[in-house]
Formats: C-alpha cells, structure tokens, sequence
C-alpha cells in the first residue's frame, strides 16, 4: 500500500555549508541508512563517485529513498560548489519542496543568494535549515534577521515556542492567516501549509546535523507542514538528469508527472527495457512506477536533460550557465575526430559543456565554469576513455542578439530542388533565450513542411554575424515559406532555414553581448575608496556604499571579462581582510564591442558552413544570389516591407515605428486579458440558456472592405459549415494612436489638442459599435508612464484600455489576439504591418486605418439617407407643439417675456 503522501525534496546549500552531512544526518533519523557517513572519511551514502571522496564536494546529484511517518520522501542531493551549479539547476524542474542549508558560522553567502534566486523562478517552497549552530559565534537571533533581511519576512523560526508572537508573525504572511489569528489567537495548521505552498512563508529551523540536534524536529516539521501534489490521469513525465552505471548503459532520470510508466512502454518513440529505483548507488527494479516518483529507465537513446514527454512541454532554458570557453589539447597522436564523440558523450550528461567543433581551427572546444570543473572534467576524461587532456587558458563565451525586428529570407533551388523560406526576427528580453513560432497559414505552406523549418531552427546551434557566437534573446517566427509539389525535400527546407536565419542577421543591427556577474564587495571602511575606482575602473556599475559595522559593502553588476583574478587584488590591498563574492547576472551589450569584434576577425561571408546567400535557378543551372540582393529574386512576396525603419502598411503609405514596437515583449501572461474578459465582458454576455440573436444583414455598398464584405456574406447565406464561427461573440480591437495618426480629421486635431482627438474618436467608433453590435476594445499606449498599470474604462457603450508600464498597443492587442483569437471572432484594427503579421497567425481579421475610415463614413452616410428617407415631407416638428394661440399671434414669440 503507498503511503498518504509521495514529495520530492531537493537539498541545496552554498559549498561547505554541511548540506551531506545534513542529507546523511535525515536518512539516519528515517532509519534508511545504520550508519552516519563523512564527507571527510569519504563513506557518506550519497556521494558514492572517486572524485566526490576525493576532494570531500558532491559533483553528482544523488537520490535517496526514506519513509517518515504517513510520508514517503525521495531526497535529490545536489552539488553545492558554483562550479557544478548547473548540475543542480536541472534538478529544481523536478521538486515538489527544496530544504536550503545555510552555515550558521557563515551566514548567507553569495552563491546562497544566487540558489534563492533559482527557487523564487521555479516558485518551490522552501524549508531553510540554519546548520553548524555548534559552533563558536552562532548568534540564532543574528542569523534569523539576516535571512528576514536577505530572503523577506516570511523566514520565520519554527524551532521557537508556539506562543502568541509566534503566530503573530505567521499572520503577516496573509489575509486569510490574519483573520484567523485575530478570531483565535493562532493560524490554524492547513492554513501555514498554503502559506508555504504559495512562499509566502519559509519555516527557519536551527541545529546542527554532525550532532543530530535539530534534525528529528526539522523531519517531523516537513512531514507536519508539506503538501502532495495533485496529479492527473494522463501521462506525463521529465527528464532531469542523464547518467552511465558501471556497464556503460545510458541512464535516463526523470520523475513522472502523471499516469504512470510500465516497463516495454514507449518513452515518445523509444522503449523502456528496465526500470530503476536508486537510492545511493544501489538500486531496485520495478515494472510500474506511478505519478511523483522519480526513477531512471534503460532503452531511450536520444532523450536529453529538461526534456518533457506526455502532458509536459518543453523545460526552462537554464539561467546558469558556462561564462568561459577553452580549448582541449589532445595529446600527440590522438585523432580529434575520434575524441569528438567521446565528448559529445559527456556532453549529453552536462548540456552545459557546449562541446563544439571549430572547422576551420581543427580544434574541439568547452565551456566550463572554473578551475575544479576543469579539473574533474580532465580525470572523467582518463578514468572513462583513458585519455590525458589538458585546456589552454579560458576565453569570455560572447552572444549575440539583434536591435531591431526585420525579415529574413531563404531560397535553396538548385536543379531540382526548391524551398523558400521567410522569418521574423524580433529582439527578445535579456536572458529569454531563442524562442520560435510560426505565424503562417496552412494555405500558404503545409504544416509538415512548417514542423521541418522550426525543427530545423531548434536543432543547431546558430551564429551570429559578429564574431561568430551564438545568439541569443531572440523571437523566430516562420511568416512565409513555398514548396514545390515535385521538388521539394526534407534537406530544401534545411538550406532555406539556416539561409533565412543569417541573411536576417546581415540585415539586422546586431549586438555583442557579454557576461556580467551581480558582485558583492566587503572591504574595510579605509579601503572603500580604493575598492570605487576599481570598479570604476572594471567597468562595473553599483549602488551607494553601505557601512555594516565598520565594513563597507559595494554591490552591484560588472563585466566577467575585466574581474577574472580580482579576488587576489582584494586580498592583497585589504591584508586579506576584504571579501568577493560574484554570481552570474546574464548577458548584457558588451563594455568594448568594438575591441572584441577587431579581435576575433570573424568574416560572416568566409564562414562556409553558415552561408548568408541564397541559391536560385535559371536556364538549368543554379546561382548564388549575395544576402544583400536576395530579397529582389523571392518568390514570395515580402512579409514586412521595411525603408528605413519605417514599415510600409497595406495602405502604401509609411509609418514610423512607436518606441517597442516589435519587440519579443508580444505575450506577457494572460492576467490583463482574463481581468478585462471576466470583469468588463461578463455582465455583455448572453446566458447559456438564452438563445443566440441573430444580427441583421447589413446591406453590401461598393465601399464595403472586401474582408468586412466576406463577413457580411457569411450572415446574408449562412451555410452549415460556418454556423458555428457566426455564433461566436465578436469582438473588435482599436489601435487608438495607428488611427489618430491615420485619418486626417483627428491628425489635423492631434496637432492642437491630444485629448481632443482621442474623444474625438471615442464618439466616432461609439456610433460604430452601435450599428455594428460587436465588443469595440479601444486600445491607447500608456507604456511611457512611470508605474501606470493596465487601466479599463467604458465610454458609452465602448471599452477602452490604456496599456501598462512597458507595453504597448502592438504588444496588448496581439497578446488578446493570441489568446482569445480561436475562441471568439476577432477583428484587429491596424495599418502597423508588423502587427498584422502576427494577428495573421492567430486566426483574426484585419482592417487597415483607412478601411475602417471608409466603414465608419459610409455608416454615417448611410444612417442620415435612412433618415432623411423617413422624415414626411413639408412636416415641422416644433409646430406640432406649439399653443394655438401663440399660431395665432406669432408675435409672442419674438417677445422677451413669452417664456413667462
């Protein structure tokens, strides 16, 4: 029978902060283990590996099994040294609750605050445990307001007496958890668990795990205040880990998220021939594993870490990652050809290496993130292939990223061959990564051929046109493309991909980035002003110096690239009394972009493996056609028709582009669109019981917009098949500047008075909304101001919306398009033709500034013939109401007193 509750529970600390100890300390209490191991000995029960014994540090994540009370725990031991932190990194996608260590002697320390980063992203509870209290200085109250400073108030010690000021502090965290203590004096025990669920509260507990004190409290605070997850019926799983046993078989770990797997199953495409249940290096078999079990199968040869199958999608790209680059040197006589498979081997158990092959050098390259890493990485390397390698000084691993949003195209047609292909690139956030989408419509190319372009894209590593290193921080959108009915192949579609992808490169504003760490320097107060010129001088930026007892403290972000060995500097001017503590920030544009580019002498047009141009076909033979040219050969017409920045619209005409227009900001989350569906539309909407209300067929005119003039033909012969799409609720978005800037009238108006012409327009598209019937959302930019957020209004019978901080119209109305654009009929008005292109892809209609200009004055026409039609002739109203004897005396009405 399984227990009441299944958790995975991950361990993490900065290195040194007893986080084995701890782990052997808990599987001891849980009666899992008869005996306590030491990392010093070298016998602890979870690092089982030569090099962990050896140098006394966990590089590996190991699990292990333990039961206490009605809770079955897997326990995942992660590295804590920052060299192995990404080793760590991937196991967070797998936990239910992490436990963060923390070394009483040492406090919160610099890779500390880097792991609470992580788990604040990954939103994971978390349980603290303060280790090492034996020691001499330990000061718990210290301890506990330093964690309250650095991690918020919800760090609350649970080791304390459960009085009233206990419970006080509990009821901080929250409404409900408040109300409750004012009623009762106390938070009731479901109540702190929502809490922890949700991080609003982070139980504290004290000891010290060599001496088992503290450790049976903190178990029986885990199994008291933890939750199991729900998990559903349909199955679902996610790899964290790839590893080899002693045999050399390849080792897939994944936790499964729903369902379950039985041996013989398929894995995606591949089988499972045997199923594990590790604890320590031991294992057990199984035939069946259910939902929240983690477990490692034998058979899949191609699945990689933070791979989702089932109901799970694709994993977080990794926030830690390898800043330095080095070259192996193989020892004479080694082929390299023969070692690059080797490497990709380990590779596949650590993405992060980024084993690479320089053509052009004939030399295999890594990243890695320091001194140990490089260290251990040269004895797997002997131990598993019985090779001595050695790596030269690292480099800065460089990215690239692009400025502005353009169009890049492909064309691959030698004789008998064709592929066109057309991509959207948009600049993304730092530190987003390559996102990828397709915006083009079946009619257009067919969905195989558009699931071959983005796998072409997701499966290499891409250069930029710089220096030559990757990019990065990008949105990818297939927009267009063509096939041949004959001459199409699979391998077409791959030229075509890779030629659209750099020809947008060369096209574009690209932009160097570098890594920069978050630094934290404590220097002695006579020190400080050396300690500002050097960062000063670094290139680094920080905030006002703060004292901390006769310490000062900088912090702030500098360039990886100009701190390599500053430690030592620190220590020398400091006589060892300063401290440096770095964690990586992200990419940023790089401090010298010009010095790094000269130096690496990258040639884009050289790079024969990543060509820029494209190939056409003319009198039976094929031709290169220069990256420059290639757009006047395309087969298919240009997507965006960009002239100098500007974007020419459906109209001919050119407009500028508002400051973030087309950046990779389009979806922010989908709160603003379900606040304004929920609270705005719901009182609009007719009840489920209610019958749907057919609208009149409005009466076609010459002037009708050919996309409005479908519509209409959809109402006047409604076939079977379109049923269906008349009854869903239409709504129709404004983009309130496009039109402003648009139509004359309000453009002459703008000029003058701003406010003027955006009620101008309220009242216009009012008198729309009341003869079209549809939800009118008129959109306004408000991204300029200063902390505004999304604010909704209704004018009449209108809806209007001016955008938070930081978002645009474009960004608003494509984010409701791509969310509600399949459940509702969607109209998009708009002559910003890179908008279009995205409302294109969500299944919306359009109308340009101008067809909506000509809808509304034929409206308007239209209603005053309806009523001068219906006004009898030669009839005046007002004398109907007028006394007869004022008809009879009409002289009374020139009279200033008649109203008397």
């Amino acid at each position: 029978m399984f227990p009441m509750k299944r958790l995975v529970i991950g361990i993490l600390a900065h290195v040194d902060a007893g986080k084995t100890t701890l782990s052997e300390a808990m599987l001891y209490e849980a009666g899992s283990i008869r005996k306590m191991g030491r990392v010093d000995n070298g016998d602890s029960f979870l690092d089982t590996h030569a090099l962990e014994r050896e140098r006394g540090i966990t590089i590996f994540s190991r699990q292990a099994v333990f039961t206490v009370r009605d809770m079955e725990a897997t326990l995942l031991d992660t590295p804590g040294h920052v060299d192995f932190a990404a080793e760590m990194e991937r196991t967070l996608q797998v936990l239910d609750y992490a436990i963060l260590v923390i070394s009483g002697a040492d406090g919160v320390q610099g890779h500390t605050r880097t792991l609470w980063r992580l788990l604040n992203a990954g939103r994971l509870p978390v349980f603290v445990f303060v280790n090492k209290m034996d020691q001499r200085g330990t000061d718990r109250a210290a301890l506990l307001e330093e964690l309250r400073k650095s991690f918020g108030d919800g760090c609350i010690d649970f080791g304390a007496e459960k009085d009233g000021a206990f419970y006080e502090k509990i009821a901080l965290c929250g409404e409900e958890a408040l109300e409750q203590y004012l009623e009762k004096g106390a938070v009731e025990e479901e109540e702190i668990r929502r809490l922890i669920r949700e991080r609003k509260l982070f139980p504290c507990f004290f000891g010290s795990a060599l001496k088992m004190e503290g450790v049976k409290a903190f178990m029986e605070g885990l199994d008291r205040l933890t939750d199991a997850p729900v998990y559903g019926d349909p199955f679902g799983a996610r790899v964290y880990k790839i590893s080899r046993d002693g045999q050399g078989n390849r080792l897939t770990h994944l936790k499964i998220t729903g369902g379950s797997l039985k041996v013989k199953e398929l894995l995606g495409e591949e089988k499972v021939n045997q199923i594990r249940i590790y604890s320590g290096e031991k294992y057990e078999t199984a035939q069946e594993v259910r939902a929240g079990s983690i477990c490692a199968v034998t058979g899949p040869a191609k699945a990689y870490p933070g791979q989702g199958f089932g109901v799970e999608g694709a994993g977080m790209p990794p926030a830690l990652t390898p800043v330095l680059t080095y070259r192996v040197k193989l020892p004479e006589g080694c082929d390299p050809s023969l070692m690059l498979p080797k490497l990709y081997e380990l590779s596949e158990e650590d993405p992060a290496l980024h084993v690479s092959w320089e053509e052009s050098l004939r030399e295999i390259r890594v990243c890695l993130m320091g001194e140990v890493q490089t260290e251990v990485l040269k004895r797997l390397i002997r131990d598993r292939f019985d090779v001595e390698v050695e790596f030269d000084q690292g480099s800065i691993v460089y990215r690239e990223t692009i400025a502005n949003p353009v169009e890049g195209v492909g064309h691959y047609e030698p004789l008998r061959h064709y592929a066109e292909v057309h991509l959207l690139l948009e600049p993304g956030e730092r530190g987003s990564g390559l996102l990828f989408d397709s915006a083009c419509g079946e009619d257009m190319l067919a969905g195989n051929w558009q699931r071959l372009v983005l796998t072409h894209l997701m499966e290499k590593e891409h250069r930029g046109v710089l220096t030559g290193a990757a990019i990065t921080d990008m949105k990818i959108t297939l927009v267009a493309g063509r096939a041949h009915q004959k001459h199409t192949e699979g391998g077409d579609f791959r030229q075509a991909t890779y030629r659209a992808l750099r020809q947008g490169l060369k096209e574009a504003e690209s932009v160097l980035l570098e890594p920069y760490y978050d630094f934290r320097l404590e220097v002695p107060q006579k020190a400080a002003g050396r300690a500002m010129a050097d960062m000063e001088r670094l290139h680094g930026v920080f905030a006002p110096p703060q004292m901390e007892g006769g310490v000062c403290v900088l912090t702030g972000s500098v360039p990886a690239s100009t701190v390599s060995g500053y430690q030592k500097e620190v220590n020398a001017y400091t006589a060892g009394e300063g401290r440096f503590f770095c964690t990586l920030k992200g990419y940023e544009p790089c401090h010298n972009a010009e010095e790094v580019i000269a130096q690496a002498g990258y040639d884009s047009e050289r790079d024969t493996e990543n060509p820029t141009g494209s190939v056409f076909c003319a009198h039976g033979a094929g031709f290169v056609v220069d990256w420059s040219h290639v757009k006047e050969h395309m087969h298919v017409e240009s997507v965006l028709k960009t002239c100098a920045g500007s974007v020419r619209t459906e109209d001919g005409e050119k407009e500028g582009r508002r400051e973030g227009a087309g950046t990779s900001e389009r979806f922010l989350g989908t709160e603003e669109v379900d606040a304004i569906i929920e609270r705005t539309y719901g009182a609009n909407r007719r009840s489920a019981a209610a019958p749907e209300k057919r609208r009149p067929a409005r009466r076609q005119t010459e002037e009708t917009p050919q996309s409005e003039k479908g519509n209409w033909m959809k109402e006047i012969h409604p076939e079977e098949n379109l049923r269906e799409e008349y009854l869903r609720e239409e709504y129709l978005l404004v983009d309130g500047y496009n039109m402003i800037f648009s139509w004359e009238e309000l453009k002459h108006l703008a000029g003058t008075n701003m406010d003027g012409a955006r009620e101008r327009l309220k009242e216009l598209l009012c008198n729309y909304q009341a003869i079209r019937g549809c939800q009118l959302i008129l959109v306004f930019d408000a991204y300029r101001v200063q902390g505004h957020d999304t604010e909704y209004t209704d004018y009449h019978n209108i809806h209007v919306v001016y955008t938070k901080e930081a978002e645009t119209a474009d960004q608003y109305i494509e984010k409701f398009a791509h969310q509600n654009g399949r459940k509702y009929r969607v109209t998009v008005a708009t002559s910003d033709g890179m908008e279009q292109v995205i409302i294109r892809g969500q299944g919306c209609l359009l109308l340009s500034a101008r067809e909506l200009e000509q809808e509304l004055t034929r409206m308007n026409r239209e209603l005053r013939e309806e009523y001068d039609r219906k006004q009898p002739a030669g009839k005046s109203y007002l004398a109907e109401v007028i006394p007869p004897e004022v008809k009879a005396n009409p002289a009374v009405l020139r009279s200033p007193n008649a109203a008397k």
